[in-house]
């Protein structure tokens, strides 16, 4: 196929050679073509460039699973923008810290996600809102009226590695930071996936789009390898056990990529095989996968499973189990993809030998991110190589087992959750004095995000843990907020303060056990 210099290109050669083919359809009904989609990317692009959108400019994009997302985020890439995609379940006050952090010129909201915005941009000063479907308020724009009345032209990108995307993830360390991931980089991984054999995505198949765009997974992996290889989308705006399993029965998707809370909803359901009849493959990542669930499911189902490592800074597909050369081991998340390079390396930085000890987890490959926003902080090195935090062993076929994580990253959903964030919110909530969260294992979302609180003396331990929740309902995304609060006396300090969140865990392991007195 020709080459594409941005993922809108995509797009344009599908709308060429297969105009009439759908491309997208929505849950709702709604549906697009390849040549409607081209055209409509085309005349939002022309719009953000009458909007006063130029190139590196920043534009949020707080929109669920709709053709909107998808016409907006391409359109923001075909116009040399750069598109910042945020979870739509963000309170006001996470989009306000991520409209500050990137300096953003315009924020697309639809009608559940406007309320959050508008509230988040009172205090802001040139920013655009851009509604989908919803009633205006004064100074704010609707989508129809963003799009031009046709496409004109757009200079072509000669820069492939200029930034097309930011993705706010937890970083090794602080606050979250936005991965700055360039349209090579996108571009990049696309192209790895597509050459895997046997493929995971391929003209005919028909792709459910049930991850959430706003997360690289479901930005790349899925949107991008539709594009890629001209497949349908059939897009939902949430997970539904029950429904999400008649839309696969009703519109046929082959491939169903998810995230591995699925496979628990899933468990308990009447006729799950005869309702997957259409699925020739079912693709996990986001986050690690029990080997039981896996062979549990594959046995019911008869549909193979074939599970991933990846990571928004490498856009994000690393290794596969299709990339493994014989049976993967149990457990396993398979092999590096083509293009790209992994390695283990000890505390010191030297390289260990497959079939070793345990190590941090390096990569190398042209799907890399470019660092930290702004400044490019905490990129690959000068040969390319970039630490993960996690820790994996590798054997002697190349594949790859995830033991642990060096950073103390929660993972609820395949979502990231990163402790000091929440901490922080938790140490404002009346009461407190001071706070620690760790993550546990939880059967449904992988892991869930526990506080332990210490309360100040006057305070009563109920009405303090009353007080946590209500502040995690209003400055935090569900998926961050407390499964549980743990008011006690006290923390585990080392000599020098530091939380001491080994014990916690090791208390939560004994809580699990039912060791606790």
């Amino acid at each position: 196929m020709p080459a594409a210099s941005d993922l809108a290109d995509l797009v344009a050669v599908a709308a060429a050679e297969n105009p009439g083919k759908l491309a997208v359809v929505e849950a709702g009904g709604r549906s697009a073509t390849w040549a409607q989609l081209d055209d409509e990317v085309g005349r939002v692009a022309t719009g953000l460039g009458a909007a006063g959108i130029v190139a590196g400019n920043r534009v949020l994009l707080v929109v669920g699973n709709r053709l909107e997302f998808v016409t907006t985020y391409l359109a923001v890439l075909r116009a040399q923008a750069v598109a910042v995609p945020l979870n739509p379940s963000s309170t006001p006050a996470e989009l306000a810290r991520v409209l500050t952090d990137c300096g953003a010129r315009m924020v697309v909201a639809d009608p559940d996600t406007v309320g959050a915005v508008r509230a988040a941009v009172a205090d802001a000063t040139n920013v655009r809102v851009v509604v989908v479907g919803g009633t205006l308020q004064p100074g704010e724009r609707s989508y129809d009226h963003l799009r031009a009345d046709r496409a004109r032209p757009v200079p072509p990108l000669r820069d492939p590695d200029k930034l097309a995307v930011l993705l706010y993830t937890s970083g090794t360390s602080g606050l979250p930071r936005a991965a700055m991931l360039t349209h090579r980089a996108l571009l990049a991984n696309i192209d790895q996936v597509a050459s895997v054999e046997p493929p995971m995505i391929h003209g005919d198949d028909v792709v459910l789009g049930v991850l959430p765009l706003f997360h690289v997974y479901g930005l790349n992996a899925v949107l991008g390898g539709v594009l890629r290889h001209r497949a349908k989308l059939v897009l939902v705006e949430r997970f539904d056990p029950e429904g999400t399993l008649d839309l696969v029965e009703d519109e046929a998707c082959s491939v169903v990529p998810v995230a591995p809370p699925v496979f628990a909803h899933w468990r308990g359901v009447d006729g799950l095989a005869e309702r997957l009849g259409p699925v020739r493959l079912v693709l996990s990542g986001s986050a690690p996968l029990a080997p039981e669930l896996v062979e549990e499911f594959t046995e019911l189902t008869g549909v193979p499973v074939h599970q991933g490592f990846g990571l928004t800074e490498a856009a994000p597909v690393v290794t596969s189990t299709l990339c493994s050369g014989g049976t993967p081991a149990r457990g396993s998340v398979g092999a590096p993809l083509p293009g790209i390079d992994v390695r283990l390396v000890d505390a010191t930085g030297r390289v260990l030998a497959p079939e070793g000890d345990p190590g941090e987890i390096q990569v190398r490959g042209a799907n890399l991110f470019s660092g930290y926003w702004p400044d490019g902080a905490d990129g690959p090195d000068a040969d390319g190589w970039w630490s993960t935090g996690d820790v994996g062993i590798l054997d002697e076929a190349g594949d790859l087992t995830l033991v642990d994580r060096v950073k103390e990253l929660v993972i609820v959903s395949g979502f990231n959750v990163f402790p000091v964030e929440v901490e922080d919110v938790l140490r404002d909530a009346a009461g407190v004095l001071e706070a620690a969260v760790i993550g546990v294992p939880d059967e449904v979302t992988g892991e869930a995000v526990v506080a332990y609180v210490v309360a100040e003396p006057a305070a009563e331990a109920a009405a303090v843990e009353a007080a946590v929740v209500e502040r995690c309902e209003t400055r935090l995304a569900a998926y961050k907020r407390p499964a549980r609060v743990e008011v006690v006396p006290e923390l585990p300090l080392t000599v020098t303060g530091k939380v001491q969140k080994g014990r916690l865990r090791q208390l939560e392991r004994r809580r699990a056990l039912d060791l606790l007195e």
